[in-house]
């Protein structure tokens, strides 16, 4: 049984649908945990992942994953390595699309980009706004993002922190088309279904193969990645980030 997610079957088809719309489906610990179990334990042959509500998913849970009360403050120190919900995601042999409904900001980019295939509702929008929290991205933004849209273009987002609507991330690459929100998990369900009905063996090779080809080390990308986190949620332009999100103003950053 699952609290922030829910999980549906949809014949050879699996649907998990973040489900905080409270929260725009913000992702707090319980979610990560909930969603790396529905990618591990799913038999389906295809896994759709969508958000309740007008959301995808706005990103980490400002308050719970930076510090509760004391938002921006440094959580513990993980040990170096991939995050369990990404590693799920990106090991995955089960082919993982993407219905992205709104909002797809921060590590909901992030779980966008670990999927294999993006369809956008005419509302989604995109944004790697880690750096305006004084943070780099996951590994998705910096091993897969600049594979679609090439590096200049990764460059931008990820460094500006920009947020673009559903038809300027088709016109880039960043998702495979766009169609009406109320067509959207139709389309999605549609697309998965032709690939569920194709030999599940081979399709799962076709993915490994696609892994071999172009991705870089996730492993050691991870560590890295979660390293350098420990170092820039103790900085001060981190806690100003935080606090100036949730304060509603300006942010004064410092460089320290």
């Amino acid at each position: 049984m699952y609290t922030d997610i829910s999980y549906d079957s949809h014949g050879h088809v699996g649907v998990v649908t973040l489900n905080r719309p409270d929260v725009r489906n913000a992702l707090r610990r319980q979610t990560y945990r909930e969603l790396e179990d529905a990618v591990r334990g799913t038999t389906a042959r295809v896994l759709v992942i969508t958000g309740a509500g007008g959301s995808f998913c706005s990103g980490d849970d400002v308050r719970e994953v930076f510090g509760g009360d004391d938002a921006g403050s440094a959580p513990p120190r993980p040990q170096p390595r991939l995050t369990p919900a990404a590693e799920a995601l990106l090991h995955t042999n089960v082919p993982v699309i993407a219905a992205v409904n709104g909002p797809a900001v921060g590590w909901g980019m992030e779980l966008a980009l670990f999927a294999d295939l993006r369809i956008a509702g005419s509302s989604a929008r995109f944004g790697e706004l880690f750096v305006k929290r004084g943070l780099c991205s996951d590994v998705a933004g910096i091993g897969r993002l600049a594979q679609l849209v090439g590096r200049e273009r990764a460059a931008e987002l990820l460094f500006t922190g920009d947020v673009i609507d559903a038809e300027q991330a088709q016109r880039i690459g960043l998702v495979g088309r766009t169609v009406d929100d109320a067509e959207l998990l139709g389309a999605a369900l549609e697309l998965a279904g032709r690939i569920a009905a194709n030999p599940p063996l081979a399709v799962a090779a076709l993915k490994e193969g696609l892994r071999r080809a172009l991705d870089p080390d996730w492993s050691g990308l991870g560590s890295w990645v979660s390293a350098t986190l420990g170092e820039l949620f103790t900085t001060e332009d981190h806690r100003e980030g935080v606090r100036s999100f949730l304060e509603k103003r300006e942010p004064r950053y410092v460089g320290r």
